[in-house]
């Protein structure tokens, strides 16, 4: 049972590192179209851009929300990194530790 604790740690982690991954390419790709280095009349560019958008907006939408408008600099990417943080560094393993404390101790 503590195999799939294990597991199951490891599949959170990792997703919640592959957000962090699709935030950062979702700030770059904004800034590279920002300052037309980028062209969304690619399609390429347009279907990551597409896609990107719609993994990172509704997890940066509620940062937005708590931070004032600071002239067109969006510092909710940095808040989302921290929250991110937070609870991969102390509320996951403390999670699974106690699921770990549940389940017993390892019999091998």
């Amino acid at each position: 049972m503590h195999a799939i604790l294990d597991f199951a740690e490891y599949i959170v982690q990792g997703l919640l590192t592959l957000i962090l991954w699709v935030v950062i390419a979702y700030a770059i790709l904004s800034w590279l179209v920002a300052f037309n280095v980028v062209n969304l009349r690619n399609r390429a560019v347009w279907q990551i851009s597409r896609f990107l958008e719609a993994v990172a907006r509704p997890l940066l939408r509620p940062f937005q929300r708590l931070l004032p408008n600071l002239g067109g600099m969006d510092f909710s990417p940095i808040l989302l990194f921290l929250v991110i943080g937070g609870v991969q560094r102390y509320l996951v393993p403390a999670f699974f530790g106690f699921l770990h404390g549940l389940v017993g101790p390892s019999v091998i």
